[in-house]
């Protein structure tokens, strides 16, 4: 069973609510997902768990914590699987580096298979054309199960 109007309060995460987009005439879309923030060094990063019941949602929350709370380790992994991913040959370790500081996490997404999702913005505009962004899906162990470019 849906609920279009369940929030769940996450003790560490905060509060999670069914995400919503209006259309410009005046239409409102209700997703198959839950969405909330958290700060994270100043920084706010969007949470998405999905779902389209509290039920279905609970179950994602304890590896949304893991993921906020493994944060740098999981961004690491994520920029060098970006890096690797779109290098002809072995990348430099200044390359890895490079990276980690131009690509900052914007959105993480639990997804019902365990899989996290994080996307990444690039801050300087010199390793991704405007509008276009990667995104590291990271299997139960973290380990990298897929690099994408999204729109």
């Amino acid at each position: 069973m849906t609920d279009e109007n369940a929030t769940i309060d996450d003790p560490e995460l905060g509060r999670f609510a069914r995400a919503r987009s209006v259309l410009t005439d005046g239409t409102v879309l209700t997703h198959d997902w839950f969405v909330g923030t958290t700060s994270v060094e100043g920084t706010e990063v969007e949470l998405m768990l999905e779902g389209t019941s509290s039920d279905e949602v609970a179950p994602l929350l304890p590896r949304m914590r893991d993921a906020v709370k493994r944060l740098d380790i999981v961004h690491r992994i994520a920029t060098d699987a970006v890096v690797a991913n779109f290098s002809t040959g072995a990348p430099e370790p200044q390359e890895l580096d490079e990276a980690a500081s131009d690509l900052t996490i914007e959105a993480i997404e639990a997804a019902s298979d365990g899989t996290v999702i994080l996307h990444l913005t690039d801050n300087c505009g010199e390793h991704f054309p405007e509008g276009y962004w990667p995104a590291v899906h990271l299997g139960v162990d973290d380990s990298v199960a897929q690099v994408t470019v999204e729109s």
